[in-house]
């Protein structure tokens, strides 16, 4: 994982790949993921397997793969499944919205990141 973060964890937007590791479509799409990650240093990525994690992730109901999760203290910008292209991802994270109000379970995720409870690199 890169650590290139913005100036203070307030401005922190983390995108954060819900995955399982049986997951072959997760498998395949892991470096496509750290490809977007080189291409927008000014977000901090986790790739967080959902069942390592279960204490963290179960509240989130991850019903397909890849699903993404893009957030920070102002709140989230995007929570659900996204095609497996880099393309898709990074169109998307070009486009985020104002973030809205995070619900207790994403901010129970970003905060267990952020002081590194949960082990996230996503480099491959």
């Amino acid at each position: 994982m890169t650590d290139s973060r913005p100036a203070s964890a307030e401005e922190t937007v983390w995108v954060v790949c819900l995955c399982a590791e049986w997951c072959g479509a997760c498998r395949e799409y892991r470096p496509l993921f750290a490809q977007v990650e080189r291409a927008h240093p000014g977000l901090r990525f986790a790739w967080v397997d959902i069942e390592d994690h279960a204490d963290l992730a179960d509240d989130f109901d991850v019903e397909t793969f890849p699903t993404i999760l893009v957030a920070g203290a102002d709140g989230t910008r995007f929570i659900g499944p996204l095609l497996p292209h880099a393309e898709t991802l990074s169109r998307m994270l070009s486009a985020l919205q104002p973030a809205q109000a995070s619900v207790a379970h994403v901010r129970k995720l970003l905060s267990a990141l952020e002081s590194g409870q949960v082990d996230f690199a996503v480099r491959v």
